[in-house]
């Protein structure tokens, strides 16, 4: 949000935003941009001034728990056995994923990466962050060579969103993950 923009402007991106995070956590990715509008007593035509695209309303809501994970893949970049690192931080992606309904959305890959104008920015900040861990496992040999951190995120994601629906959502998607582990790693 660009300070220069008028006050009264500043207050309803405030507003919307916060609106727009208790209805993406009621309703995840498929909050309604109308109700968002509603709630706030704007018309839609002022959230999507300030939110252009639905992505743009998630990346926005997702944008503190990005920034933690990105710290989180900083502080343990440098931490014990590189494979347990990294597959820490996966974990964690995928707890946050489930616990954040709409973050596995706002993640997925749609190929407009090559667009900069629908870039994914919460998907480039992971891929940023998570580089030093992916490299650093790959270099001992923990990971196979090939693995990108988007394939990782993507992994992720499908986890998330393949369990979405079950009964015990985080139970079931931490499984998931842990059983798909073996798909990447090495046997030790």
């Amino acid at each position: 949000m660009p300070e220069r923009q008028r006050a009264d402007a500043r207050r309803n991106y405030a507003r919307i935003l916060a609106v727009a995070e208790q209805e993406v956590a009621a309703h995840g990715a498929a909050a309604s941009l109308e109700q968002i509008a509603r709630v706030t007593g704007v018309g839609s035509a002022t959230v999507r001034r300030h939110f252009p695209t639905r992505r743009a309303l998630l990346e926005a809501v997702s944008r503190k728990r990005i920034e933690a994970l990105a710290a989180r893949a900083h502080e343990l970049a440098g931490e014990g056995d590189s494979r347990d690192a990294l597959l820490t931080w996966m974990g964690e992606l995928v707890a946050y994923c489930v616990s954040a309904r709409g973050l596995a959305a706002v993640l997925v890959d749609d190929g407009a990466g090559s667009d900069p104008v629908h870039e994914n920015a919460c998907s480039a900040a992971m891929e940023e962050a998570a580089g030093p861990l992916l490299r650093r496992a790959v270099r001992d040999g923990a990971v196979a060579a090939d693995v990108t951190v988007a394939d990782l995120i993507a992994l992720a994601v499908g986890v998330v969103l393949a369990t979405e629906h079950h009964p015990d959502h985080g139970t079931r998607a931490d499984r998931l993950f842990r059983l798909t582990v073996e798909g990447f790693s090495p046997l030790r």
